[in-house]
């Protein structure tokens, strides 16, 4: 199996793990509250993580197109995090990660825009069924 997939499916694991357990910290605070916390753990663990496996020469090899888009991505990230932390708050925790899984047709649609990526027809079927199942959730 090659590395990047055992990483997402690693991440795929934590990410439906933090869902739930964010759910269990919210008690009896505001989503906003809880976010802040979490992300205070979170740049922790990271800058820990960062000093431990980093070496100097990767960090001079750092510009400033790297921060631009970084910061770009940190902007569209803590958006994501508001609004997700206010959903699990006052929503079920089953139907805000699924319909937050719907990222995955937005993350496909920009990679081929913006990326150039393709669009096969397996990831093509894929989205069709994300799209459906979407619909499928909100309904109900």
């Amino acid at each position: 199996m090659e590395k990047w997939l055992i990483y997402a499916i690693i991440s795929m694991v934590f990410a439906g793990f933090t869902s739930v357990i964010a759910k269990l910290g919210l008690k009896g605070i505001s989503g906003d509250i809880g976010l802040a916390i979490r992300t205070i753990f979170v740049f922790i663990i990271i800058t820990g993580f960062t000093i431990f496996s980093t070496s100097a020469t990767e960090l001079k090899g750092v510009s400033s197109k790297n921060i631009v888009w970084l910061g770009i991505s940190a902007l569209t990230t803590s958006l994501s995090w508001i609004f997700y932390y206010r959903a699990i708050k006052i929503g079920e925790v089953s139907n805000v990660a699924l319909i937050d899984k719907g990222s995955v047709l937005v993350s496909l649609l920009m990679a081929w825009l913006i990326l150039g990526e393709n669009i096969t027809m397996n990831k093509g079927i894929g989205a069709a069924l994300i799209i459906g199942g979407l619909l499928f959730i909100m309904k109900g």
